[in-house]
Parts: structure tokens; sequence; C-alpha cells
């Protein structure tokens, strides 16, 4: 399925958002995510369901100075 991930256009083979995680390589990092605008919690993950061309939004915390 095609979707856009942090903008980007992205083939990933997954149904939720959990799924796209990890075929993203996010399995064990601490990221906040949003689907379409919209905040989606870590609890809701996998039960958050993909469908074509939706926009994954991926955030990670940085450290630096």
């Amino acid at each position: 399925m095609h979707i856009l991930v942090n903008g980007v256009a992205r083939e990933v083979h997954a149904t939720t958002m959990a799924q796209a995680l990890d075929v993203l390589d996010y399995q064990q990092a601490i990221v906040a995510t949003a689907l379409n605008g919209v905040f989606v919690p870590t609890h809701r993950r996998d039960t958050t369901v993909l469908k074509e061309d939706d926009a994954l939004e991926i955030l990670a915390p940085m450290q630096g100075g």
C-alpha cells in the first residue's frame, strides 16, 4: 500500500500503524505518531488501520545542544 511517511511516499506491506512502524524499523523506538494529522497514542497503534494514501507522521525526540 502507498502511504506518506513524514511527507515521503512509501510502499509498505502493513495494515495497521503498529505493523507499519515495524516495517519502517521503529519497533523499539520511543516515538509520537499521527495519522492524517490526528495524534495516535501508543496503545491504539495495534488497532489503527491504514488506508491507501494515508499520511503517517513519526516524531522521535532528539538530544543535543
